[in-house]
């Protein structure tokens, strides 16, 4: 059963129809008094809550009714109901303990998406199952991993898959973030629509809008044909927006807008279209700190983070490592085509036993580089310990100026001309070299004032 608390009868009746025609048994109220006695004797399985369901437009009284249905029950999934002017307001709510919040004028689509989503959410059950379990329940092959926390994680998975909630998925760089967004995608009923990935850390403030929504011929300078952004390449799917954290507030603006509305306008066009897609999120950064430096939306964070997944670093799951060296000795075999190659038990071991800061990006690379190096069929500790010293993840002594003789920004400016020229202007690779993304290397070239050729394909 769901309940609705609204004091405006047009409301009431218009959402208890959508949900009523949908299968479901609905249940109103217009006042707190009616909402609390129905949540104590109906117990309802949802409860869409407007915040002002009354004269007051304060929203007091909502936020009042909030808390009190939270001390009677902890658990039942609330969808707050509020106007954009009020956004401010429905984040404050979903501090009290609300699961989402939509708009008003509402998307009869996306309300009965968001309820489904909760119901099936909270009628979930956690059944701890084996990874012979899971492989056969859904299709996680390009995952591996059979450490309790990863099997809880891809449980998690595998529940979610199947709704539409928005998951934000966090860990550190090459812990597999991307491969868990395909497997949410590969597991949903979204599976055989596009499943577009889109790197954000690359893509400058300016450029957002065209990247993201398209444009039209003649929009700017340089528009010459008309282009498709990527929200309309993904309707219907999955759209994985990685390095969230790297987004710049105006963008962080236009994406929210997106994301509540599922409408947007193209570049250079008044028309707005409306999307259909999965929104799936991930970084490496604490998006709660940077909310508490003002750097990041709070809004926007619970608009992602409906489902969140924390990924272990390798370091601590050090039992999935030979499995994972084993993976990519078998791939490399193939290609290779060096069909007697393997590790010796005591290479095994020393591999579990290293930190790997890059995690499962780093030790590929790392079996990869000792594959190709070694001429023996079975490789050892002395094998992948040559490559580990000559890594790009270890620290090497550096040559630095004088103290005084140079300023912290003329050395930054000297280090991004360096970068700009060994890789003759390729921003992608002149980024990485510095350990930064392409859009803070785009911010200094600015700031600095660098002329640059972009030589990226």
């Amino acid at each position: 059963m769901i309940l609705i608390v609204d004091d405006d009868i047009a409301v009431r009746t218009s959402l208890s129809l959508l949900l009523e025609n949908a299968g479901n048994k609905v249940y109103t109220a217009d006042c707190a008094q009616d909402a609390l006695s129905i949540v104590s004797q109906q117990a309802p399985q949802l409860i869409l809550l407007d915040l002002n369901f009354s004269i007051d437009t304060s929203g007091r009284e909502g936020m009042e009714l909030l808390s009190a249905i939270r001390e009677m029950n902890k658990n039942v999934p609330i969808i707050l109901i509020t106007g954009w002017a009020s956004i401010e307001l429905a984040v404050n709510g979903m501090k009290l303990g609300a699961n989402d919040f939509i708009n008003k004028p509402w998307n009869n689509e996306y309300v009965l998406q968001s309820v489904n989503t909760l119901l099936e959410l909270h009628t979930a059950k956690t059944k701890h199952s084996t990874r012979r379990q899971l492989d056969h329940q859904y299709n996680f092959k390009q995952i591996i991993a059979e450490d309790p926390v990863m099997l809880d994680i891809l449980e998690t998975i595998g529940q979610v898959a199947a709704t539409d909630a928005s998951v934000l998925i966090l860990g550190e760089s090459g812990t597999g973030k991307e491969l868990i967004a395909e497997a949410i995608h590969e597991n949903s009923l979204r599976r055989n629509k596009p499943f577009v990935k889109v790197n954000l850390g690359g893509i400058s403030s300016s450029l957002f809008e065209s990247e993201m929504f398209g444009h039209v011929r003649g929009a700017f300078t340089d528009a010459r044909f008309d282009r498709t952004g990527r929200f309309e390449m993904a309707h219907r799917g999955t759209v994985f927006l990685d390095e969230i954290g790297e987004l710049e507030a105006g963008s962080q603006v236009k994406l929210l807008r997106v994301l509540q509305d599922r409408t947007y306008e193209i570049l250079g066009s008044s028309k707005s279209k409306v999307v259909d897609v999965r929104v799936v999120c991930a970084t490496n950064k604490n998006l709660l700190e940077m909310v508490g430096a003002g750097t990041f939306r709070e809004d926007l964070l619970y608009r992602i983070n409906l489902i969140t997944i924390n990924l272990p670093p390798l370091r601590e799951r050090p039992g999935d490592i030979p499995l994972l060296v084993k993976f990519f000795v078998d791939n490399l075999k193939e290609i290779y085509n060096r069909p007697f190659l393997s590790v010796s038990a005591a290479a095994m071991k020393w591999l579990q036993q290293l930190e790997l800061p890059g995690n499962i990006r780093q030790l590929k690379n790392l079996v990869e580089r000792s594959i190709l190096v070694s001429k023996k069929n079975e490789l050892d500790i002395d094998d992948f310990k040559a490559q580990l010293e000559i890594s790009p993840s270890k620290k090497a002594a550096v040559q630095l100026p004088g103290v005084g003789s140079i300023t912290l920004e003329q050395m930054e400016i000297e280090m991004v001309r360096r970068a700009m020229n060994f890789h003759q202007n390729k921003i992608t690779k002149a980024a990485a070299s510095l350990g930064i993304t392409r859009n803070a290397l785009y911010r200094r070239l600015e700031k600095y004032q660098i002329p640059f050729n972009d030589t990226e394909d």
